[in-house]
């Protein structure tokens, strides 16, 4: 369904570099965090898995980078502002959400696990929609293969160190995710509908009170108010 909102939103040429910077700084910080699991961790393997995971993230850091500097050189970036859609283009893991020290093996699988899989499911259709750029397209498509294999190993794992209960891990990460997509579409819907009313406001309260002013303005007397001198007050004393 929104196939062709993402397929409008990567058309254009500023969107699609300052997203793929966005990108590089989501896959690196979340590369930080998966460092910090593998320090906080006990488990030698979980350990190696997590490294070679942090490696990744921050190769697709660089790729990201690398991709919005060729982009830049091609066709310089006019300007920042305008709609960018980051609320229907999420391109990171959520990391900053979690916090590494403090939570359990299981619960940093699940979400890890949960996190990947939705991030493969986003840059698939980021893929699709690059037939326009194939350089990008190939972009997305290395990461994909990473990004598998990220899915499938913290499912792995996760069965092994909860082997009776990783489902309800499972259950859990998910219900945290929908909480966390929940506000961000309600971010995202009340700055549009922030704009809508501010917009409403501008055209019809505004008007009424621009006519009823040079209305009164019309009334008034241009100049200095002659006073009779009978109707005034002495001035000898200030009140």
């Amino acid at each position: 369904m929104l196939i062709p909102v993402q397929r409008w939103i990567w058309s254009d040429a500023d969107r699609r570099v300052q997203k793929l910077l966005r990108f590089s700084e989501t896959e690196t910080d979340g590369g930080r965090d998966i460092l910090r699991a593998a320090e906080v961790t006990s488990d030698p393997l979980l350990r190696r898995l997590y490294l070679e995971h942090a490696i990744d993230e921050f190769r697709h850091g660089v790729l990201f980078r690398h991709r919005a500097a060729a982009l830049l050189k091609v066709s310089p970036c006019r300007s920042n502002s305008g709609f960018q859609g980051d609320w229907l283009t999420p391109g990171g893991h959520g990391l900053d959400d979690l916090q590494v020290d403090g939570e359990s093996d299981s619960d940093m699988l699940a979400f890890l696990h949960l996190s990947e899989k939705a991030a493969a499911s986003r840059f698939t259709v980021y893929r699709d929609v690059m037939q326009h750029d194939p350089p990008t397209r190939a972009v997305f498509e290395e990461i994909l293969h990473d990004e598998t294999f990220h899915m499938n190993y913290t499912l792995t794992q996760l069965a092994r160190v909860e082997p009776k209960r990783h489902r309800r891990h499972l259950w859990r990460a998910r219900l945290s995710r929908l909480w966390k997509v929940y506000l961000r579409l309600a971010t995202g819907l009340s700055g549009i509908l922030g704009s809508m009313l501010l917009t409403i406001q501008y055209f019809v309260l505004l008007p009424p009170f621009a006519w009823l002013a040079k209305r009164a303005a019309r009334r008034e007397l241009s100049g200095w108010t002659i006073v009779s001198p009978g109707g005034s007050e002495s001035l000898d004393r200030q009140y």
